[in-house]
């Protein structure tokens, strides 16, 4: 399975351009787009899934056109949107029965089968039977994972699937992620959380004020702050004055002051000493002295 994407563009209005020449090849596996909100992400999910055209360019799917073979495609693919929502009178699996007929699944059987399936693979058979409005912001996106998996899609599309959950949610839900992503499926994880793609992707692509900025493997991504991150420790009377000039990404109090990691070219006036980088040092990197 391999989506392609050319030279595709979104505008709004005259003169606000959503995606810009968007470029992009998207194989088998976990594909992560990361960028800040407003980036122009949400903008690409819909136009992958057929909700909205582009204003131009176009989209291959496995050579085939997706314009030209809209209905066929449509039916290959999962969604998760941002926006997420049920019908909160009815029970978790209920929920899913109405999908999947939906879907076309004739067979009441078949649909029971296939219910418990999908709510044991996202950790929900325990809670089959709760109305959907009463389950957490975390088991919503589980049950929309599942809702997503109706038909066995070959390709799933998922839309800041983490953002405000807390971290034990975030976590389960990216295991969820990452255990799909090992069958010959494209898995497509749009966010701007840095950890999401950094634990589950094993190749991305950073979109920026509607461009592709870069695209390959995480840790090649990484390699770009490499020399250009910094463990430093400063007084109290310093830390404002780090912060109104560096790229901070963490501080940590100590017991004479702080412990602060920045992301610069270089830093001079304070003990600093150069550290290994991590994915969210090169976004800030990336985007602080690149974009």
């Amino acid at each position: 399975m391999e989506i392609n994407i050319n030279g595709l563009t979104k505008r709004y209005g005259k003169s606000f351009k959503a995606l810009d020449n968007v470029n992009l090849t998207i194989r088998d596996g976990l594909f992560g787009l990361l960028g800040p909100n407003g980036a122009g992400k949400t903008s690409l999910m819909r136009i992958l899934v057929t909700l909205m055209p582009p204003t131009s360019g176009g989209i291959t799917v496995d050579g085939k056109d997706l314009n030209a073979h809209r209905a066929e495609i449509r039916q290959q693919i999962g969604y998760l949107p941002q926006g997420f929502s049920n019908f909160p009178k009815l029970k978790s699996w209920e929920f899913l029965d109405y999908s999947a007929r939906l879907a076309g699944i004739i067979s009441r059987k078949d649909r029971q089968m296939l219910i418990d399936e999908l709510l044991e693979k996202v950790g929900l058979l325990t809670a089959r039977d709760k109305l959907a409005n009463k389950l957490s912001g975390g088991m919503k996106r589980r049950l929309g994972i599942a809702q997503a998996l109706i038909g066995d899609p070959a390709i799933l599309i998922v839309d800041e699937p983490t953002t405000g959950l807390d971290p034990e949610e975030r976590i389960r839900f990216r295991n969820i992620l990452a255990a799909m992503g090992q069958s010959d499926r494209i898995i497509l994880l749009s966010t701007h959380i840095v950890d999401d793609i950094s634990s589950t992707c094993n190749q991305m692509a950073l979109l920026n004020r509607g461009q592709v900025a870069f695209t390959g493997r995480p840790n090649d991504f990484i390699d770009i702050a490499r020399g250009h991150t910094w463990r430093l420790r400063v007084p109290d009377a310093s830390l404002g004055e780090i912060r109104e000039n560096l790229a901070v990404t963490s501080t940590i109090p100590t017991a004479d002051g702080w412990e602060v990691e920045v992301v610069a070219d270089k830093v001079s006036g304070f003990d600093a000493r150069q550290i290994e980088p991590n994915l969210e040092h090169a976004y800030v990197y990336f985007t602080d002295q690149r974009l």
